[in-house]
């Protein structure tokens, strides 16, 4: 007994101070933010007539939003030599936006709050990535990023749980609760500000700029394989306000379906921390594999029916494949990207996922609207098995070449 737990705890040990930090100031935000995510796709049906398509697109163009600013964030934090007040300005939109859902009348004016939410995502997004990345010695770094990740999910089921306990007791009104979510966000801004020291930029380093030609052609060829994949394997995946819509469907009382957000964070949670740091000892390739092939169970589950215990049990298996494989994704970005240039290497990675987050929504939303939720999820198990063919594929024509 004392044998397996000793290599986890030194694990835990290794791990800086920063990481730690930096993972509660995720869960604050994720509280924050998933108190109001959790419910926007319902408030957006319910309260402001909005179709599935529209939410699609509400959920696309943010998602969108937040990786084209990652880009320009993250090759600023190179060119500046500083992440950690990048990341603040960040966290503090995010904590601005929450007001704009209480007050919104229209649907319009939700899709404002949440451009503002997500283009706060983005400025901080890439630096904090490359800061686990700085402060990590690197056979730690699948440990430090999924352990960041584990500590932002705790926060994206708490968030979800507080919501469902205050609409019980407010009688299912969203702004009040929207409202609510103002305070642990600006707890995590708090928190970054006071709370993390970035290491000293290297004396005498110069500024250069990042995105330039001769800069750009450092981030090797494998660095670049691993964008295609990103991009590819996020065309399998569309906005969790599906997952919501779906539960909707159980007949299940508004004030509950969050509990499907709750169900999804826990497994996310619990499983993020052990793959991460699997990710550390094993082939990115085949745990990368595994994840979609968990998300195809998924999709095939949800598409299935829409019954309570069956929305659980996709939404569970939903979870599980985010704790497989977005610590690993940060990872193998990290790994073949030099030191001065890790923020760029996140933005880039990050923009090529967002376009193609956008595509994947608002193709789910006309599917749902046309054929119904079933068309929806059995197109995301589709291309899933895509991206396995073409990671097979791809992993093949590597091995042919060395």
């Amino acid at each position: 007994m004392q044998t397996d737990s000793t290599p986890r705890a030194s694990t835990l040990g290794q791990i800086p101070r920063g990481i730690w930090m930096l993972g509660f100031v995720s869960m604050f935000m994720d509280i924050s933010s998933e108190m109001i995510h959790s419910l926007l796709p319902m408030f957006l049906v319910t309260s402001l007539g909005a179709s599935a398509t529209m939410v699609g697109l509400i959920e696309g163009v943010a998602e969108a939003a937040s990786p084209i600013v990652k880009m320009f964030s993250g090759a600023l934090s190179d060119y500046l030599g500083n992440r950690k007040w990048l990341a603040v300005i960040g966290y503090g939109m995010g904590a601005l936006s929450k007001p704009l859902f209480a007050l919104a009348p229209t649907a319009g004016i939700v899709l404002t709050a949440r451009v503002v939410d997500r283009v706060g995502k983005g400025i901080r997004g890439a630096p904090r990535d490359a800061l686990v990345a700085d402060i990590t010695p690197a056979h730690l770094r699948g440990a430090a990023y999924g352990l960041r990740q584990s500590l932002d999910t705790v926060g994206a089921f708490l968030g979800p749980l507080l919501a469902v306990v205050l609409m019980l007791l407010w009688a299912d009104n969203f702004r009040w609760v929207f409202w609510v979510s103002v305070l642990p966000g600006f707890v995590a801004v708090a928190l970054l500000a006071f709370g993390i020291r970035e290491p000293a930029r290297q004396p005498g380093a110069k500024r250069v700029n990042p995105i330039a030609f001769e800069n750009l052609k450092k981030l090797s060829r494998p660095y670049w394989w691993v964008v295609g994949v990103g991009a590819v394997f996020t065309l399998a995946r569309f906005s969790e306000a599906f997952l919501v819509l779906r539960a909707m469907q159980g007949g299940v009382p508004i004030a509950l379906v969050p509990l499907v957000m709750v169900a999804m964070n826990v497994v996310y949670s619990l499983s993020a921390y052990p793959f991460g740091k699997l990710a550390d000892s094993m082939s990115h390739t085949r745990l990368l594999a595994a994840g979609l092939v968990v998300l195809i169970a998924s999709d095939l589950v949800l598409a299935q029916g829409n019954s309570w215990p069956i929305v659980l049990i996709g939404v569970a298996l939903w979870g599980l494949h985010m704790g497989i494989t977005q610590g690993l994704l940060a990872t193998m970005v990290a790994h073949p990207a030099p030191p001065e240039l890790k923020g760029t290497a996140f933005g880039f990675f990050n923009l090529m996922s967002g376009l193609a987050m956008l595509v994947a929504s608002v193709m789910a939303g006309e599917l749902w609207d046309r054929f119904g939720a079933s068309a929806t999820f059995y197109a995301g198990a589709g291309f899933c098995i895509a991206t396995l063919v073409a990671l097979s594929s791809s992993t093949t024509k590597r091995r042919g070449k060395t």
